[in-house]
Protein backbone atom coordinates (compact mmCIF):
# COMPACT_ATOMS: atom_id res chain seq x y z
CA UNK A 1 0.00 0.00 0.00
CA UNK A 2 1.08 3.50 -0.82
CA UNK A 3 0.18 7.29 0.56
CA UNK A 4 1.51 10.47 0.32
CA UNK A 5 0.99 12.71 3.63
CA UNK A 6 0.61 16.59 2.70
CA UNK A 7 -1.24 17.69 6.34
CA UNK A 8 -1.13 15.89 9.95
CA UNK A 9 -4.82 14.99 9.26
CA UNK A 10 -3.41 12.61 6.08
CA UNK A 11 -2.36 10.16 8.96
CA UNK A 12 -6.11 9.30 10.06
CA UNK A 13 -6.41 7.67 6.54
CA UNK A 14 -3.29 5.90 6.94
CA UNK A 15 -4.30 4.50 10.02
CA UNK A 16 -8.30 3.64 8.72
CA UNK A 17 -6.83 1.98 5.50
CA UNK A 18 -3.76 -0.02 7.74
CA UNK A 19 -5.42 -0.96 11.08
CA UNK A 20 -7.67 -3.41 9.32
CA UNK A 21 -4.84 -4.86 7.53
CA UNK A 22 -2.91 -5.66 10.61
CA UNK A 23 -2.23 -9.23 10.78
CA UNK A 24 0.39 -9.49 13.16
CA UNK A 25 1.91 -8.37 16.47
CA UNK A 26 5.34 -6.41 15.02
CA UNK A 27 5.15 -3.63 12.81
CA UNK A 28 8.73 -2.19 11.97
CA UNK A 29 8.86 2.21 11.48
CA UNK A 30 11.62 3.11 8.94
CA UNK A 31 12.12 6.52 8.21
CA UNK A 32 14.44 9.48 8.48
CA UNK A 33 14.84 11.77 11.73
CA UNK A 34 11.55 13.64 11.65
CA UNK A 35 9.61 11.31 9.20
CA UNK A 36 6.48 11.17 10.88
CA UNK A 37 6.99 7.82 13.01
CA UNK A 38 6.16 8.72 16.13
CA UNK A 39 2.70 10.91 15.01
CA UNK A 40 1.67 8.01 12.97
CA UNK A 41 1.56 6.04 16.46
CA UNK A 42 0.33 8.72 18.26
CA UNK A 43 -3.02 8.41 15.81
CA UNK A 44 -2.37 4.26 15.80
CA UNK A 45 -3.12 4.15 19.46
CA UNK A 46 -5.65 7.09 19.66
CA UNK A 47 -7.32 4.92 17.02
CA UNK A 48 -6.77 1.83 19.15
CA UNK A 49 -8.72 3.90 22.33
CA UNK A 50 -5.83 4.20 24.35
CA UNK A 51 -5.82 7.49 26.22
CA UNK A 52 -2.35 7.91 27.37
CA UNK A 53 0.37 10.66 26.16
CA UNK A 54 2.23 8.77 23.28
CA UNK A 55 5.88 10.21 22.96
CA UNK A 56 9.26 9.12 21.55
CA UNK A 57 10.70 6.80 23.13
CA UNK A 58 14.49 7.90 22.07
CA UNK A 59 15.90 7.75 25.73
CA UNK A 60 13.64 5.67 27.35
CA UNK A 61 13.80 3.10 24.73
CA UNK A 62 10.63 1.50 25.33
CA UNK A 63 7.42 2.90 26.08
CA UNK A 64 4.24 0.79 27.15
CA UNK A 65 0.38 2.08 26.40
CA UNK A 66 -3.02 0.52 27.37
CA UNK A 67 -5.38 -0.01 24.55
CA UNK A 68 -8.92 -1.89 24.40
CA UNK A 69 -6.75 -4.60 22.47
CA UNK A 70 -4.06 -5.21 24.93
CA UNK A 71 -0.57 -3.77 25.57
CA UNK A 72 1.44 -1.57 22.70
CA UNK A 73 5.19 -1.23 23.01
CA UNK A 74 6.68 1.30 21.32
CA UNK A 75 10.32 1.15 20.71
CA UNK A 76 13.33 3.11 19.01
CA UNK A 77 16.03 1.54 18.81
CA UNK A 78 18.09 4.79 17.11
CA UNK A 79 20.70 4.27 20.26
CA UNK A 80 21.10 0.72 20.84
CA UNK A 81 24.47 -0.06 18.69
CA UNK A 82 24.62 -4.07 18.59
CA UNK A 83 21.59 -6.47 18.89
CA UNK A 84 23.13 -7.76 22.11
CA UNK A 85 21.46 -4.11 23.04
CA UNK A 86 18.30 -5.00 22.21
CA UNK A 87 18.52 -8.40 23.89
CA UNK A 88 19.56 -6.89 26.73
CA UNK A 89 16.01 -4.57 27.14
CA UNK A 90 13.89 -8.18 26.78
CA UNK A 91 12.84 -7.37 23.69
CA UNK A 92 11.77 -11.10 23.21
CA UNK A 93 9.48 -10.51 26.08
CA UNK A 94 7.59 -7.90 24.83
CA UNK A 95 7.24 -9.24 21.70
CA UNK A 96 5.78 -12.71 23.27
CA UNK A 97 3.33 -10.65 25.92
CA UNK A 98 1.61 -7.85 23.68
CA UNK A 99 -1.12 -6.62 21.23
CA UNK A 100 1.42 -4.89 19.37
CA UNK A 101 4.98 -3.82 19.41
CA UNK A 102 6.00 -1.03 16.93
CA UNK A 103 9.86 -0.62 16.49
CA UNK A 104 11.28 2.59 15.22
CA UNK A 105 14.72 2.45 13.51
CA UNK A 106 14.51 -1.47 13.60
CA UNK A 107 17.68 -1.58 12.05
CA UNK A 108 20.01 -3.40 14.20
CA UNK A 109 17.61 -6.08 14.91
CA UNK A 110 15.90 -6.93 11.66
CA UNK A 111 18.10 -9.70 10.73
CA UNK A 112 16.80 -11.26 14.58
CA UNK A 113 13.34 -11.22 13.56
CA UNK A 114 13.58 -14.36 10.74
CA UNK A 115 10.53 -16.44 10.59
CA UNK A 116 8.07 -14.68 12.63
CA UNK A 117 5.95 -12.72 10.76
CA UNK A 118 5.55 -8.60 10.50
CA UNK A 119 4.81 -5.57 8.47
CA UNK A 120 6.75 -2.54 7.69
CA UNK A 121 5.95 0.72 7.53
CA UNK A 122 8.73 2.73 5.65
CA UNK A 123 8.02 6.97 5.37
CA UNK A 124 10.21 9.14 3.32
CA UNK A 125 9.95 12.93 4.11
CA UNK A 126 10.73 14.65 0.58
CA UNK A 127 10.10 18.25 2.31
CA UNK A 128 7.21 18.83 1.09
CA UNK A 129 5.26 15.99 1.83
CA UNK A 130 5.77 11.97 3.15
CA UNK A 131 5.84 8.97 1.20
CA UNK A 132 4.56 6.27 2.66
CA UNK A 133 4.39 2.37 1.84
CA UNK A 134 3.38 -0.36 4.12
CA UNK A 135 3.28 -4.31 3.95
Amino acid sequence: MQFTIHTIEDWQEVVDTIFPELKHNILLLKGNLGAGKTTFTQFLLKNLGSEDEVNSPTYSIVNEYNTSKGKVYHFDLYRLKNVEEVYDIGIEEYLDNSFLCIIEWPEVYEEELYGLKYHTMSILNTGEQREVSFD
